[in-house]
């Protein structure tokens, strides 16, 4: 299946950009059956340029994450990444899960550091193990074969307490070991995501910086998601959303308009791309995706 990296160079080349989904792995065979019979076909019509699919807590997920990145380049015909974390694996054990990847034919990777199980607690290495995402990046360079992104974090990550140019300094680390592109985490001000391109850019890094778009659902559900990762919430959104109350019907019109909008604003910044966390429902970010005329 074909690189990550060329792709984007392509839809580079081509002026238009690459438009990419995100799933995470279902907890119950129902949840796969619906993935895989409903959404992925769905989503499928849009022909996206490839896919991704998350790595549970310490790989709790790993032999479902490789499954169904599997099907979906089987069954869907479309290029899909694995997530693959360094929580509580040791080297040699992340070297065979890539081993069996690469047996599989996924050639595909993000390379994430990973949050404690339940994102409780710090992140704590194991013997043996890596202890940060460039540690991964250059072990996937090592081994050869595959098309390396890595997670990007507009606000800063939440473990960083020095502040987010220091962040994004660790992200320049990670992409000097090797990294093809990089993957952001959700946001919902557009500045952040420039501040750090500019930064970046002025740094002298160049591989493409996919934004991360989720739409919103509900209120509850985007704020948990946000306390979570800490993404910040702008006040009118806030305001907004407060506004419709309980109402999640109008929730999800509110977040296909403003995911829209946010969208619209990037494209006219020239991003290489949207990557949507699709939460494995197809209708809204159909929606976004047509209404940015994308299809």
């Amino acid at each position: 299946m074909r690189f990550i990296r060329d792709i984007l160079a392509e839809k580079k080349a081509a002026g238009r950009p690459a438009v990419s989904f995100e799933f995470f792995t279902p907890k119950t065979e129902e949840g796969d059956r619906t993935l895989l019979t409903r959404t992925l076909p769905a989503l499928q019509e849009l022909k996206p340029d490839f896919c991704s699919v998350t790595y549970g807590a310490g790989g709790s997920t790993q032999s479902k994450t490789l499954m169904l990145v599997d099907r979906i380049q089987q069954d869907g015909g479309i290029p899909a990444m694995a997530h693959l974390t360094c929580v509580g694996a040791t080297r040699p054990q992340i070297t065979q899960v890539l081993q069996e990847a690469r047996g599989l034919g996924i050639n595909n990777i993000l390379a994430l550091r990973g949050d404690p199980p339940g994102g409780v607690g710090e992140f704590k290495k194991v013997e043996d193990g890596f202890e940060f995402a460039h540690e991964l990046v250059a072990l996937l360079r090592g081994l050869g074969g595959f098309s390396v992104g890595v997670a990007g974090f507009p606000e800063g990550h939440m473990a960083c307490k020095e502040g987010r140019q220091v962040d994004w300094d660790r992200l320049q680390a990670k992409i000097d070991c090797g990294a093809d592109f990089v993957v952001t985490q959700l946001f919902f001000k557009n500045e952040f995501y420039l501040e750090m391109r500019d930064y970046l850019d002025r740094k002298g890094v160049k591989v493409p910086l996919l934004p991360g778009i989720i739409p919103i659902q509900s209120a509850t559900q985007i704020k948990r998601f946000t306390t979570m990762c800490g993404a910040h919430l702008p006040p009118t959104l806030v305001a907004d959303l407060e506004k419709l109350g309980d109402n999640e019907a109008a929730a999800a019109e509110y977040g296909i308009e403003y995911a829209t909008r946010q969208c619209a604003e990037l494209l006219r910044e020239g991003v290489p791309g949207l990557h949507f966390y699709t939460l494995n429902k197809a209708p809204t970010v159909t929606r976004i995706v047509k209404n940015l005329h994308l299809a």
